[in-house]
């Protein structure tokens, strides 16, 4: 995925001259054909990634569009006052590319471990955030940022991730999309998570539970719409998402679903890491197993809720 998405910035580049892209001590070789072919619009910079935001507002300001590429939890945590003050409050048009969204950094442990963006950077206004489900999905939504007016924030997976998206459905920066229509249940998806509902969707259809799958590659701003509509439909609605359930996905999908008053209210439940450190090394797939984001858990989830009484 994150290939998918420097090989973006480059044909952007070709397109536009103000595109730049800004890395953070990144390898050698990262984006060397944009470097060869339009050296001006290739910076690397150190380990400096706060420094790195600011100037990418600075080039903004003068009417560039940088793109700029390093760690997920560098570019959020460390940079948050910049991102806020620099990004938000002026709303400038810089693209954050975040490698390494969720636990895919399982082997560095804690510190490596972005569980935290998204809860991190809804809060600032005008931050758009993005979390596509696979590289094709990534290729479609970033074609699409070079229009978007204020800065966006792109969670980028492992790579070599399923292609489970599909290419004949609509894909618009703040459209969700209706991968699967079900009347039982509603499963509320984000980021590569669109493979583990799809997967527990297939499940529970052969157990007589029709679920519809609701993929929000964009996170902010979040369709409501299809949020209410999907759930108006349905008794039950699950959310599943690779990132702490504390200011996620499920937060804001449980924020529409309150203030909708729903009568009878819905049975409802978030799935994504509890409110703690994970305490674990491991992979990106033992770390999500140990915390419940996986199709087996997410079956289990929709057929509890769906034997209580509402």
């Amino acid at each position: 995925m994150r290939k998918t998405s420097l090989d973006m910035v480059y044909e952007l580049a070709k397109r536009d001259p103000r595109v730049v892209f800004i890395g953070s001590d990144l390898g050698p070789d990262t984006l060397k054909q944009l470097k060869a072919e339009f050296p001006r619009q290739f910076l690397m910079e150190g380990v400096s990634e706060a420094n790195l935001v600011t100037m990418a507002a600075g080039l903004a300001m003068e009417g560039k569009i940088p793109y700029i590429n390093t760690i997920a939890t560098f570019l959020t945590r460390r940079c948050f006052e910049q991102i806020v003050l620099d990004l938000g409050l002026h709303n400038t048009k810089v693209r954050l590319i975040a490698s390494g969204g969720g636990v895919v950094y399982a082997p560095l442990g804690p510190t490596h471990l972005a569980i935290d963006d998204i809860a991190i950077l809804r809060a600032i206004p005008n931050m758009t955030i993005l979390a596509p489900a696979d590289a094709d999905e990534m290729r479609r939504l970033m074609l699409q940022t070079l229009e978007v007016e204020g800065p966006v924030y792109i969670r980028l997976g492992k790579g070599g991730d399923p292609i489970v998206s599909r290419a004949d459905l609509p894909c618009e920066i703040g459209k969700a999309i209706l991968m699967r229509e079900g009347k039982d249940a509603l499963i509320v998806c984000t980021g590569i998570c669109l493979q583990v509902a799809l997967a527990a969707a297939g499940e529970l259809e052969k157990q007589s539970i029709s679920a519809s799958v609701l993929h929000m590659h964009t996170l902010k701003p979040l369709d409501a719409t299809a949020v209410y509509e999907n759930t108006a439909r349905v008794p039950i609605v699950v959310t599943i998402e690779e990132h702490t359930i504390v200011g996620g996905l499920g937060s804001a999908v449980a924020e529409i679903i309150a203030e909708a008053g729903f009568n009878p209210a819905k049975r409802f439940k978030r799935l994504g890491i509890p409110d703690v450190f994970p305490d674990q090394y491991g992979s990106q797939a033992s770390l999500m197993a140990r915390y419940g984001i996986t199709a087996e858990h997410l079956t289990a989830a929709v057929k509890e809720l769906r034997g209580k009484t509402a």
